[in-house]
């Protein structure tokens, strides 16, 4: 199986100016080879059959991706607007600011097939796109965002996948991020 890092995945993951709630400790390249040199723990199947998770243990100081929320830092909390890209229209977030969370003992890779990356505009030259990566404390995957949920079920067009939101699966997401937020 090859891999490429997405450009999608190299903004969101590796930013021009470092920040604490990203990849450490390691550079795009590093992190491309390592994923093609390594085998994954655990291959999880995704939401769509073109999309696969591959569990790494943490081999980077990359800090878990969520904090629970709770009745001591529930006023840490902050939303916004924001857009992931240029071409997407800003959805409202929220995240914590003021927290640390633990260094994370995996990295759930998630990649995208190239069929699918070419349906969505975004052509690669090997088998597999990467197209974000969740920061965890145990080999699972986090339920995808309520948000992204919708953004698939808009379509390519809105930057989604087209995939139609599964019900079941969304209350599940729902929960999760409930008790749940990013940090900052």
């Amino acid at each position: 199986m090859s891999i490429r890092l997405t450009p999608f995945a190299r903004t969101r993951l590796f930013p021009r100016e470092p920040r604490p709630n990203t990849i450490r400790d390691c550079s795009p390249e590093q992190f491309e080879q390592h994923l093609n040199a390594t085998s994954p723990l655990r291959v999880l199947e995704g939401y769509a059959p073109f999309c696969k998770l591959h569990v790494h243990r943490n081999w980077t100081t990359t800090r878990c991706l969520t904090v629970p929320v709770t009745a001591a830092n529930r006023h840490l909390l902050r939303s916004g607007y924001e857009a992931r890209s240029r071409q997407e229209l800003p959805v409202l977030v929220r995240w914590f600011e003021g927290v640390e969370p633990p260094v994370a003992d995996y990295l759930v890779v998630i990649l995208y097939s190239a069929a699918q990356l070419e349906k969505e505009g975004n052509p690669i030259d090997r088998e597999w796109g990467v197209v974000g990566c969740l920061y965890t404390a145990t080999p699972d995957e986090i339920p995808m965002a309520p948000i992204t949920m919708m953004r698939n079920a808009l379509g390519v067009e809105e930057g989604g996948s087209g995939v139609p939101i599964d019900r079941d699966a969304y209350r599940r997401s729902v929960a999760f991020w409930d008790a749940n937020a990013n940090w900052r």
